[in-house]
């Protein structure tokens, strides 16, 4: 029997997606058979819920094909430590309040912002446009033999890059949870640095980056841009890491070289891992992530409005949420059938806020606030007077419009570089001038409110 479930598992292997296998398949193994049950070994419950729920019918009927006879299955856990391990987890899992720091004692390490439950591997939908950075990392997490520990993930907002990198977190959670996974943002990592010099903690700081950190999931570095001192110690953290063969995972915006005002030693870290590029999702991708969308959320739409859902919001994946979100809200509100005239109408309203807040309208805004003119801020002119509504421009622009930092720069007579060293000024200045606060969260609130 163990040689029937060798052809059994060859077969599945041709039928079902190459990524459905490696995750789901693979890893189930033969433990015997009695009568006419084959017993089967899962490593985990959640594995074994996935296997039956969504493999097993395949299963019975390649087995009974081969074996010439009806067949069943019976899947157990793989051993009782992970038996053991799944009741911790679940026992964890009842603690939802943190425990109050006692006093003279030490402060546990933190592993940074909490993983989103619902970013994890099977609620990725994979098409031409990320299957390569999908593979990665799904390879990175899963420890199959191929020679990489470090990913870096680049694509624009709202494409998928946040979701694989926690996705890569809970897997090792899952699978190996004596692994310390740190999820941090580069902002978080700045601030805590900062702290910890100030509070005269800089060498704890660098022994939980160093020695106590098994995968580190570091978000948005281009936003370490013009930070040298930040650079430096996460190029010497980095450097701990890889020699220890611990496991990456940046993810940006920018490809490491196109990162301005970025330490040469640091770029050479971030350029020895294994680059992904996730593009934009082609109409038939589209078309299964609104599917997907629609089983979490337990909708249906019909297909004639998905497709056109599809076909109209082709900017990212948080579009198409949106929209399938406005479809479904209306039709609840106002008791109206799911059609296209109503899906029409919400992609209209879409459509309508990315025309209004555009490139020129907040150039616009930010000359009249600041009392200059529009010759002026595109001007070359280096006065702070120009400078700095420059910037703010920039920084709205980049945060309310979906224009590439490419075209945002040149509608301003500037480079790319220049602009993303713009962002990083006002950013920075946000945390130390409270007046530049101020106005930004005036110009904000007028642009939402156009």
């Amino acid at each position: 029997m163990k040689e029937i479930w060798k052809d059994v598992k060859a077969v599945v292997k041709r039928e079902i997606p190459a990524h459905s296998f490696r995750m789901w398949i693979e890893p189930v193994e033969f433990l015997n058979a009695d009568g006419n049950t084959i017993v089967l070994s899962c490593p985990n419950f959640f594995a074994k819920k996935r296997v039956l729920d969504h493999y097993g019918a395949m299963i019975e009927a390649l087995l009974q094909r081969h074996a010439g006879r009806k067949c069943k299955i019976s899947i157990d856990i793989a051993s009782k430590q992970t038996k053991a391990r799944q009741r911790t987890l679940e026992t964890n899992e009842l603690r939802v309040e943190p425990q109050l720091e006692l006093p003279a004692m030490p402060q546990p390490p933190s592993s940074g912002r909490l993983l989103r439950k619902t970013f994890t591997f099977d609620r990725f939908v994979v098409g031409n446009n990320n299957n390569f950075a999908y593979s990665a990392a799904l390879s990175l997490a899963s420890r199959n033999g191929l020679n990489h520990n470090s990913l870096f993930l680049m694509s624009q907002t709202g494409l998928g890059k946040s979701h694989l990198s926690q996705a890569i977190g809970h897997h090792i959670l899952s699978h190996f949870p004596k692994e310390n996974v740190y999820y941090i943002t580069a902002e978080d990592f700045t601030n805590e640095m900062i702290r910890a010099f100030r509070n005269d903690a800089i060498e704890q700081f660098k022994l939980k980056y160093r020695n106590q950190c098994d995968v580190l999931l570091l978000e948005d570095v281009h936003f370490l841009t013009g930070k040298e001192r930040t650079q430096m110690e996460l190029a010497q953290a980095l450097d701990y890491l890889i020699d220890a063969d611990k496991k990456i995972i940046f993810t940006s915006c920018h490809l490491p070289a196109e990162i301005p005002n970025m330490s040469e030693q640091l770029k050479s870290r971030l350029a020895r891992s294994l680059i992904s590029h996730i593009e934009t999702p082609d109409f038939h991708t589209r078309v299964k992530i609104l599917k997907k969308k629609m089983t979490e959320h337990g909708c249906r739409l019909p297909l004639k409005v998905t497709e056109y859902l599809a076909g109209e919001l082709s900017e990212n994946v948080r579009q198409l949420e949106s929209g399938l979100i406005g479809v479904t809200a209306k039709s609840s509100l106002l008791g109206e059938p799911i059609d296209l005239r109503l899906a029409e109408s919400v992609v209209r309203n879409i459509a309508k806020q990315q025309e209004a807040i555009t490139v020129e309208f907040i150039k616009k805004l930010v000359c009249r606030q600041f009392n200059i003119s529009i010759e002026e801020i595109v001007s070359p002119s280096r006065k702070r007077a120009i400078v700095r509504p420059r910037q703010v421009a920039i920084y709205l622009a980049r945060k309310y419009t979906d224009q590439p930092l490419q075209a945002i720069g040149k509608s301003f007579n500037r480079y790319h570089g220049t602009a993303l060293h713009s962002i990083a000024a006002v950013e920075k200045g946000i945390r130390s001038d409270g007046s530049l606060k101020k106005q930004l969260e005036f110009l904000c609130e007028r642009i939402e409110s156009h």
